[in-house]
């Protein structure tokens, strides 16, 4: 619809030149109106690329690989909360298109053998359960719903509390029961011992969170600007096409985060 919409502007001022006798040199390129839109290579050849971009009728190169981004969190940090939703989603939202995403929920977490439970969470219990609700549903929806889901979980005054509600909004055909289930079964515990091997393998080793890599490596430099601007670090790293919402204004946050212990 939105092609079809800049066509008819195209049309209607060629109609309206014609009507007023004015003349004007034909577009440098070999495709018609109907096609100028049809690919990248084609927009920038008929030098309507800007315009294209901006009715988000062509894509980022697809040859060209996103930047992959990997948080390393755990549920209840107050500063991974405050990235999750003041950088990263908002990020996110606007990037997507350019960017891929792996959350692993652990954090500062470890693994144990003891009767009493199979983890242990820096900020308790509750953090536990949040971390394993959280892997249960990226498993079961999937990272893009999932994320929208956690979104509104860590932006809720409770965490825990929130879980359900979120879920029914984001993914009302899914029940918590399934969920819950995942929680309390076997899988969630399989679930997070995947993620203690993730964050386990981290090199260098992780010591504090939110922690995150962007394309599998770890830098001082990068995490220093992921969390004063993540959204400005991501246009910068990707090697395609900056999409039209790259030249906004970056958002800066200030945080200290979790120290591991």
């Amino acid at each position: 619809m939105r092609v079809l919409c800049l066509l008819a502007v195209v049309l209607l001022i060629s109609k309206d030149h014609k009507s007023f006798g004015i003349s004007h040199p034909k577009p440098a390129c070999r495709y018609p109106p109907s096609q100028w839109c049809r690919s990248l290579e084609i927009a920038i050849e008929c030098k309507v690329q800007k315009q294209c971009m901006e009715l988000n009728a062509i894509k980022p190169n697809q040859t060209v690989p996103p930047v992959a981004l990997t948080l390393y969190y755990e549920s209840l940090c107050p500063d991974c909360r405050a990235f999750i939703t003041q950088q990263l989603f908002p990020t996110w939202t606007m990037l997507q298109d350019i960017m891929s995403l792996t959350l692993v929920p652990y954090g500062n977490a470890k693994e144990l053998l003891s009767a009493n439970g199979p983890f242990s969470c820096q900020h308790g219990e509750p953090e536990c359960r949040g971390n394993m609700i959280e892997a249960c549903i990226i498993h079961l929806t999937g990272t893009s719903l999932a994320f929208q889901i956690i979104y509104c979980m860590e932006s809720a005054s409770n965490v825990l509390n929130a879980a359900e509600l979120c879920l029914q909004m984001y993914a009302p055909s899914m029940s918590w029961a399934t969920v819950d289930a995942c929680v309390t079964g076997r899988l969630g515990y399989e679930l997070m011992h995947g993620y203690a091997v993730m964050t386990r393998a981290l090199n260098p080793a992780h010591t504090h969170v939110p922690w995150v890599t962007f394309d599998g490596e770890y830098t001082e430099e990068n995490e220093a600007r992921a969390m004063s601007s993540l959204f400005h670090l991501v246009c910068e790293l990707y090697k395609g096409v900056k999409p039209p919402a790259c030249t906004r204004s970056p958002v800066k946050l200030s945080t200290s985060g979790c120290l591991k212990e």
